[in-house]
């Protein structure tokens, strides 16, 4: 198609985006005054279904619990491109702005990110009759992988069975029209705004039971076994096992004590923890898994108590696509300009858009930009609201138009030249490996 006619096409839908500009600002801000934990989302994904009504797109909702996820129909078939925001927070109660009771804080710019595709929306829905296939503006629950307490609990109930919003999703069947996807990550930066591209790891995370005997601690610690001693036993065997680790692989492994005793002079009887096991592949990640099995299991040998290893699929490495990438970065650059977008090569952290990555043509890119202090810190702040929520609207709009503009030929040659590494079942089978509990009593 005439790339003359194109861009028209995109300048059009900016000027709708700017038409609502201040409309899309309010809705962002308002999030983040709002912030709300996975499958919590509630009165966020009000907001975002008030917004749908607002534009006229049809939408369905509660999805995975909170998952609201909107339709635009263009006027011939084609294929149907989603792009993804998330509802969630994260806990950060040293935010100044952090909620008072939850400890809920957007300093992970999820906000920015639904705001962005209601921005996609005023401008898609403007130029819907000049494009084939359909737009999905998606927002998902549950990114975050916290409160797992919580999580356990709705899975206990029947609600869920997996502790990612995107792998929830996928499970019910609600990514099953979707041919290729796309999200943007905000980040922290206070000059010229760039955008990023990274891989990302995979993790599994565990929650540890040390079980030993309390008694007193000054009067009797004979009679005890301390499971905090077990615990601290374990973790020297972890950090003797990271220098088998190979470079390449980017492996972290990380922890906290959720439980860790009830009174200072209680030898302590139960240790709860928490750890997130991450690594490049998932060859590497299997690796990881065994080898810090075997070190909790040594903990509880050291003083003969109990363990309990319960553990619970993460996400999957993150791949980009490199046609889609091309495509995005096109326009990425066209609003930012010529030279914005870099390739960062590895990140050690996750997200569960590595988990679509494995079954569509997928790309998760970073804009850095519109935000002071550090992304997930304390610190972290708004303070350019069009670099925030306005340029990234446009981005995806002009992408979702190259995609599906005319034929939608550009999304239909990334999607024909697209070998899937996993089949949903593939992908269900896979999880539900990851998904087991041992134990090993040494009393």
């Amino acid at each position: 198609m005439n790339r003359k006619y194109i861009e028209g096409l995109k300048q059009a839908a900016f000027e709708e985006i700017d038409l609502h500009r201040q409309r899309i600002i309010e809705l962002g801000k308002s999030i983040w005054k709002e912030p709300e934990q996975g499958f919590q989302e509630y009165k966020t994904a009000e907001k975002v279904a008030a917004a749908f009504r607002e534009i006229d797109i049809p939408f369905e909702s509660g999805l995975a619990l909170t998952g609201v996820k909107g339709r635009l129909t263009g006027a011939t078939p084609g294929p149907t491109v989603a792009v993804i925001g998330e509802l969630d927070a994260l806990i950060n109660p040293d935010h100044p702005e952090a909620d008072k009771d939850t400890g809920a804080v957007h300093a992970c710019g999820h906000f920015a990110q639904i705001a962005a595709i209601i921005g996609a929306g005023y401008g898609l829905k403007s130029i819907l009759p000049k494009l084939s296939g359909e737009v999905v503006l998606f927002a998902v629950p549950a990114e975050e992988g916290i409160n797992l307490d919580f999580r356990k609990g709705l899975r206990d109930e029947g609600k869920i069975k997996y502790i990612g919003g995107k792998q929830e999703l996928v499970r019910i069947g609600a990514f099953d029209d979707i041919d290729l996807s796309f999200m943007q990550h905000n980040g922290e930066g206070e000059g010229p705004v760039k955008a990023t591209f990274r891989t990302n790891n995979a993790f599994i995370t565990k929650v540890v039971r040390f079980s030993g005997k309390a008694s007193h601690a000054a009067g009797a610690p004979e009679k005890g076994i301390n499971a905090l001693q077990a615990y601290t036993i374990a973790q020297a065997a972890i950090n003797a096992q990271r220098e088998t680790f190979k470079d390449e692989d980017a492996v972290r492994v990380h922890g906290i004590v959720t439980r860790g005793g009830t009174s200072v002079n209680v030898t302590p009887g139960e240790v709860m923890v928490e750890m997130l096991l991450r690594a490049k592949t998932l060859e590497a990640l299997k690796d990881v898994d065994k080898k810090i099995n075997l070190s909790l299991r040594a903990g509880g040998m050291g003083v003969g108590a109990a363990v309990e290893i319960a553990t619970y699929p993460g996400y999957l490495p993150l791949v980009q696509n490199s046609q889609l990438a091309d495509c995005w970065t096109r326009n990425a650059e066209a609003v930012l300009g010529a030279g914005q977008v870099k390739d960062m090569g590895h990140s050690a952290g996750s997200t569960d858009m590595g988990d679509l990555s494995q079954l569509m043509p997928c790309i998760h890119p970073l804009i850095e930009g519109g935000f002071y202090g550090t992304l997930h810190g304390s610190d972290f702040k708004l303070f350019d609201e069009d670099t925030a929520f306005i340029i990234p609207a446009k981005i995806a709009t002009a992408t979702v138009i190259d995609l599906l503009s005319g034929e939608a030929e550009e999304a239909t040659r990334i999607i024909e030249g697209y070998s899937p590494p996993l089949t949903k079942k593939s992908y269900l089978d896979l999880l539900d490996s990851y998904s087991y509990s041992e134990e090993f009593s040494s009393i």
